[in-house]
């Protein structure tokens, strides 16, 4: 670019620099700034995919140990039968009475291992019982000795099998065991189970994935439109060979054909789709396929990965550094042409660095703000929890006076029901010492048993009367027969000063709720019931209860009183109102029986039956049941 001064040029000589500048260098320029795109595309691509391959690798693993364990949590089940002595009977003597009780013994296994279906199968492959026997399309009596599960099965050797059911087309994976007796094999216990659950896990977790078995078929997938395709090309044979098992039904097992594959390692390839395979895509779709072999058995599980993100990261890094490369290009040229515009460039920076001092200055500021509101959301959060446990605490002495109050309502009739062993015991005592003295030792001992057993009896009322003053707490665990039976004992006094006809029609039940807590509420209800019955001469108390399907309990207490009043229906969960004189109710026992059941998860409700009286209504939840050993 320089030019020679002490010897004159040609004059096509001197313009050369000028058309180097003005053509050749921006020509330069772009060619150097696609290929620095190009290669920032590359390299991002190449690294982005080398992350979704590492990241694939652990969802891969993580996904397929979850379809292993799948498998593998029935796999005891069909050996479990030769254990149950019923089945060997069956399979040796199959009678009507013996084929009736095992399928009654496979109905409930089967309900509670959570499979689809249980059956049993004699050595000629036809099913002598099963868990559907009540079902219009039960298995009993079929023929499933073209089965391969049955024939592994049967000669010994543990029967595994993904097939469409022949006679309901639902797809299963049935596990086959042989039921040795006498040293040979007798039967084949068979165990269906469905696997829709691991492709709603994977449509939760919107994760493209399937699952295909020894012949290539897609069994189990993510995308339904993929499943019951074949991976890889199918020959007349295997075509024919798999009509012939019926283990796909009558499905046509049509090839996955992606639009290309291009392998990228150990059980790694990248394929695309043509775009009429996804509505929406006008251009064809990518994917990163992974792959990779279960444990025990011959499937395989697959992760497609869409490359759409990446290859759109990518194509923004390579346009990047174009611009990059391109903005370099130009400040050098600038710096190199025009000094001043190095200094505007620099001014400019100076600016910058102002602006963003300024921009730090503001976020402190914001931060300091942030702080001190998080202090103040720190404080109230710290007083409403105090407030609660002041609530609490308060809720607790109500209740405990609550009891207390329950307990000197009736301490008239706890003293009628202590001074009467009293009285017998000063007596019984006297006598048993002249009966001493004048040797009667046989009356003497019958007067002394006689003292014992009412000792025992004022013992259950005191111990009934501590368990019910007792604090506790919200949760735990109470048996309903036995909260009834110590509500009764501690109401004793009551329910025998005028006779009232006391009805129990509940199965007992483990109920999540402190044991304590549920006889208080029980002494409540049924100490209410018997205000409203009053003294009329025919005095009915149901206890009526039952299990509801959503995890609860339902125990009804009714009676055959003249019930509430209307205009005092609505009021009744109100601390502090009562129907009762003064003297006999402070207007807390529903409302804290309400809290009580609240606080366990329960409710407490009112009902009012058309032949009279007042049901209340108490919903508290069940414990979960104990898995027993089968």
């Amino acid at each position: 670019m320089l030019q020679c001064a002490s010897s004159p040029l040609p004059p096509p000589l001197t313009v050369k620099p000028r058309l180097v500048r003005n053509y050749l260098l921006p020509f330069l320029l772009l060619l150097l700034t696609l290929g620095f795109g190009y290669g920032g595309y590359l390299i991002s691509e190449g690294a982005g995919t080398r992350t979704l391959i590492e990241t694939g690798e652990r969802q891969l693993e993580l996904h397929a140990r979850g379809v292993e364990s799948e498998i593998s949590r029935y796999t005891y089940l069909p050996s479990l039968l030769e254990l149950e002595g019923s089945v060997s009977r069956l399979l040796v003597d199959p009678t009507p009475l013996h084929r009736d009780r095992v399928n009654h013994y496979l109905e409930g296994l089967n309900r509670r291992a959570g499979s689809r279906a249980v059956y049993l199968l004699d050595t000629s492959g036809r099913v002598l019982a099963t868990s559907n026997w009540q079902d219009a399309d039960s298995y009993l009596g079929e023929d499933l000795s073209f089965r391969a599960y049955f024939q592994e099965a049967v000669n010994g050797r543990p029967g595994r099998f993904y097939g469409i059911g022949s006679t309901t087309g639902e797809p299963g994976y049935y596990l086959a065991h042989g039921l040795v007796h006498g040293g040979k094999i007798v039967g084949v216990a068979v165990v269906k189970v469905r696997m829709e659950s691991l492709e709603e896990r994977w449509e939760k977790a919107r994760l493209q994935a399937f699952v295909s078995d020894e012949n290539g078929i897609i069994i189990l997938s993510s995308d339904p439109t993929l499943r019951l395709k074949a991976v890889r090309p199918l020959s007349d044979q295997d075509k024919e060979r798999l009509a012939r098992s019926l283990q796909y039904y009558w499905w046509a097992l049509n090839e996955w054909q992606p639009l290309s594959r291009h392998p990228l390692g150990d059980g790694v390839e990248e394929i695309s789709f043509p775009p009429g395979e996804h509505a929406g895509s006008h251009k064809p779709l990518s994917y990163l396929m992974q792959t990779r072999q279960l444990s025990d058995t011959p499937w395989n599980f697959t992760l497609l990965t869409p490359l759409a993100d990446l290859r759109r990261e990518a194509l923004m890094h390579g346009v990047l550094a174009a611009v990059g490369f391109a903005l370099f290009a130009f400040l050098l040229i600038a710096w190199n042409e025009r000094r001043k515009v190095i200094a505007t460039r620099l001014a400019a920076r100076e600016a910058l660095e102002q602006a963003n001092n300024a921009l730090e200055r503001r976020i402190a500021e914001r931060t300091a703000d942030l702080r001190a509101s998080n202090q103040h959301l720190r404080e109230q959060i710290r007083e409403r929890r105090q407030a609660e446990d002041t609530l609490r605490k308060a809720q607790d002495r109500l209740v405990q006076a609550s009891k207390l109050a329950v307990i000197g309502q009736m301490s008239t009739s706890i003293a009628h029901e202590l001074n009467q062993p009293l009285a017998a015991l000063r007596t019984l005592s006297s006598n048993s010492v002249r009966f001493l003295e004048r040797g009667k030792l046989d009356v003497a001992s019958s007067n002394l048993e006689a003292i014992a057993e009412m000792v025992d009896r004022m013992g259950r009322i005191t111990a009934s009367l501590r368990a019910f003053a007792r604090r506790a707490d919200d949760h735990g665990q109470a048996t309903l027969s036995k909260a009834v039976d110590a509500a009764v004992m501690v109401l004793q006094g009551r329910l025998s000063e005028v006779p009232v006809a006391l009805h129990r029609d509940y199965p007992d039940a483990q109920l999540a709720i402190d044991q304590t807590r549920l006889e208080q509420i029980l002494v409540n209800l049924i100490a209410n019931a018997l205000d409203a019955m009053g003294p009329q001469l025919d005095r009915q108390l149901w206890l009526e209860g039952r299990s509801e399907g959503d995890g609860h309990y339902r125990l009804v207490v009714r009676d055959n009183g003249p019930g509430i009043p209307q205009d005092a229906r609505q009021h009744l969960f109100e601390p502090f109102f009562t129907t009762k004189p003064g003297e006999l109710g402070l207007g807390l026992g529903l409302t804290l029986s309400a809290s009580l059941a609240t606080a366990a998860g329960g409710s407490l409700s009112v009902a009012y039956p058309e032949a009279g009286g007042t049901a209340f209504e108490l919903h508290l939840p069940l414990l979960p049941a104990m898995e027993t050993p089968a």
